[in-house]
């Protein structure tokens, strides 16, 4: 029995993917366990470059069987247009991806209502894909389960129902058209006939996998900082991609978690608003963007870039209980003579003992850095840790002293073979 969960351990966009990928080779069972269509992991194969969004990043690995748990939020036509993707590569999907019938399901009312919600003043920085406001409804219990999509009478009841609601919403609040009940409900019957092959009781299969001893791993998406209890609120997306949202999101026992893994960048991005106590608004942060490509996969949105946070990191690993860290990007660094770290907070002249997750302190700290000398020679070539400059593995080492966490994985570059395991 062997359940290992990989979280997201900054703001996300850490290169989940790509570890996931690779860890992949040696297990049963990759399932996904919260966030919905928003998310975005990349995953480099030879000259191939996938990016997927509802579907677990195991799913390149032909014995693998993926499972997208109770804790998602659907979006039937993104997850059919995924499905679609990558049959046209000719990677098998059918009799090997499982979504959970007790996940609730994204509705275009939930699109409409965040793309309005962020055009206002106080907006977050969403994707717009209707996350949260989907869970919204699942916690004030309206929200419509794939299960519902079974019994015709129920699923019209809720959606009308619904949107009785959101009409009234949309026409007085934001001054916007009002939703047809009878082409949604038409729309969804349809989704239904098409995601039935995919439908089964998860819950109930990982525990039989658990039972049989095979090998799982649980994915997250987005990042820790991220989480809505333990990031940086209002700031953060709608679910908990911390490792504790692994049991709740999938319907398996703490008990059966052997292990948290967590993944970081060799520095720090953020997409959307909010703090970011480390970030680079000067040629230095272009620099970072430029040289690794900071875009969302999502989105394209340019990422906000900063160096290493390891103060925020640190906090991370004690909400995780993260065991060893994946970093990845470490050859984005090449280039620069020195590099900083954040190793503490300041607020108001004072250091600050924890992470802040009031916005009012958080929005006020001064970081306080390390410098650290650069390598200044290309490092994605580069086979084992030994092959390394001195400085490099140097910063390396420098990071797992201050998070008290081995580094095991080190990545130098996107591609499954620039990979190196220490």
């Amino acid at each position: 029995m062997s359940v290992k969960v990989i979280v997201g351990a900054q703001w996300g966009d850490e290169g989940k993917g790509k570890i996931v990928d690779l860890l992949s080779e040696d297990v049963d069972v990759v399932a996904r366990y919260q966030g919905g269509a928003n998310a975005g992991h990349t995953v480099v194969v030879g000259d191939k470059t996938y990016v997927l969004h509802l579907i677990p990043s195991g799913i390149l690995h032909p014995n693998v069987v993926c499972v997208i748990g109770n804790g998602v939020v659907l979006d039937p036509q993104a997850f059919l247009d995924e499905v679609a993707f990558l049959e046209s590569l000719n990677i098998k999907v059918r009799g090997r991806l499982f979504i959970s019938h007790n996940a609730h399901l994204i509705m275009p009312y939930h699109k409409l209502i965040d793309s309005l919600k962020e055009q206002g003043a106080s907006k977050i920085g969403t994707t717009g894909r209707g996350i949260g406001p989907a869970y919204i409804d699942k916690f004030a219990r309206v929200g419509v389960k794939i299960v519902d999509l079974l019994h015709r009478d129920v699923l019209v009841k809720k959606i009308r129902s619904n949107i009785e609601d959101k009409n009234l919403l949309l026409s007085k609040i934001y001054n916007s058209s009002e939703i047809n009940v009878d082409e949604i409900v038409e729309k969804y019957l349809q989704f239904d006939k098409q995601l039935d092959e995919f439908i089964t009781d998860t819950s109930l299969y990982l525990s039989g996998a658990i039972r049989s001893g095979k090998k799982i791993l649980a994915e997250g998406a987005q990042g820790a900082m991220l989480d809505v209890d333990f990031g940086t609120y209002p700031y953060v997306t709608s679910s908990n991609p911390t490792s504790g949202g692994a049991c709740t999101g999938l319907g398996i026992p703490p008990t059966a978690v052997k292990s948290v893994a967590g993944v970081a960048k060799a520095y720090t991005t953020r997409v959307g608003n909010g703090p970011f106590p480390t970030e680079l608004l000067d040629e230095t942060g272009d620099m970072l963007r430029k040289i690794g490509g900071e875009y969302g996969a999502t989105t394209g949105r340019p990422r906000r870039c900063g160096w290493l946070d390891l103060f925020s990191l640190k906090y991370s690993v004690m909400v995780n209980g993260i065991e060893e860290v994946a970093l990845t990007k470490l050859d984005v660094l090449d280039d620069f003579d020195e590099i900083k770290v954040c190793v503490g907070y300041k607020y108001k002249d004072k250091q600050l003992k924890s992470f802040p997750l009031d916005l009012c302190t958080i929005e006020d700290i001064e970081p306080v850095y390390d410098t650290l000398p650069g390598w200044k020679a290309r490092i994605s070539s580069s086979t084992s840790y030994e092959a390394l400059p001195s400085n490099c593995r140097s910063y390396v080492e420098y990071i797992e002293r201050y998070l008290e966490a081995p580094v095991k994985i080190v990545s130098v570059g996107a591609t499954r073979a620039q990979t190196i395991f220490r």
